[in-house]
């Protein structure tokens, strides 16, 4: 994978560590909405050998409150400015559904954009990722976060993924886009047990031949089914972060990243 002339070589897993820059996510909001925050867990993130960094500034959980473009500018660039000033060799990824805002944060330095909606909330994505020349990720959603819980009728939920998955390559492969990574989507627009049907089915998305991202840190398939809080979710999303690479899955997207490097050791 080739993140703006930073090869990222996906034969052995790759941990990508997440970064809020939110006041209201599920789990970390609000610890890492100020520059000098943000550049203590970017540091914490990287001394545990995080691969890949992973910006967000729009909270994707239901209920959460609408960020308006500017402010996700707002939010993104001065911390962009922050870790490629003091860290220069991170790899930063961009958790935007808007091109705009995907344009801007590749220009100011990050390296790889990360859309939540697959490119169905904004249809410039695709242009701007065939222009940026740079890896999307691909995640499979409906609807939007407001909206997506309402939306969990299938006929049969990962061919359905698949079917979707398939659509969007076609039309990113029409553009140049060279590197894409699919990313199923856990908790989003999928009921708890539809997230495990689909896990237990992961080999299924593999039919592509594209490298999967999996996102199950501390969620909500997580905690409520074994009754705990997202604090307390650690060691049920080690579990599952070693099943979805015994699934032959890439990339995990996590807030834990010394953890996540553990498990890919231990499954070497």
């Amino acid at each position: 994978m080739n993140a703006r002339g930073r090869l990222i070589d996906l034969s052995s897993p790759k941990v990508m560590g997440i970064v809020n820059v939110t006041p209201d996510s599920f789990f970390d909001g609000g610890r890492h909405n100020t520059i000098d925050a943000a550049l203590r867990h970017v540091e914490k993130l990287l001394e545990a050998a995080a691969d890949i960094l992973d910006l967000g500034a729009y909270s994707s959980r239901p209920g959460a409150a609408n960020v308006s473009p500017e402010e996700e500018f707002g939010r993104l660039l001065p911390i962009i400015d922050a870790i490629t000033t003091r860290f220069p060799e991170a790899i930063l990824s961009i958790d935007t559904f808007r091109a705009d805002v995907a344009r801007a944060c590749i220009e100011a330095g990050a390296h790889i954009i990360n859309d939540i909606s697959g490119g169905t909330l904004d249809e410039q994505m695709f242009a701007a990722v065939a222009e940026l020349q740079v890896p999307y990720i691909l995640m499979h959603m409906r609807g939007t976060p407001d909206t997506m819980q309402q939306l969990t009728n299938y006929t049969d939920l990962a061919q359905d993924v698949n079917l979707f998955f398939g659509k969007q390559i076609a039309a990113l492969r029409q553009l140049g886009v060279k590197d894409i990574i699919l990313d199923p989507g856990f908790g989003f627009a999928k009921t708890l047990q539809q997230n495990y049907d689909l896990l237990n089915r992961l080999e299924e998305l593999h039919i592509h031949g594209l490298p999967i991202l999996g996102a199950i840190s501390r969620k909500s398939m997580i905690y409520k089914k074994i009754g705990v809080t997202p604090d307390e979710a650690l060691n049920g999303t080690i579990v599952l972060n070693t099943l979805l690479l015994t699934k032959g899955v890439q990339i995990l997207r996590v807030h834990d990243v010394k953890a996540a490097k553990e498990v890919i050791a231990l499954l070497k």
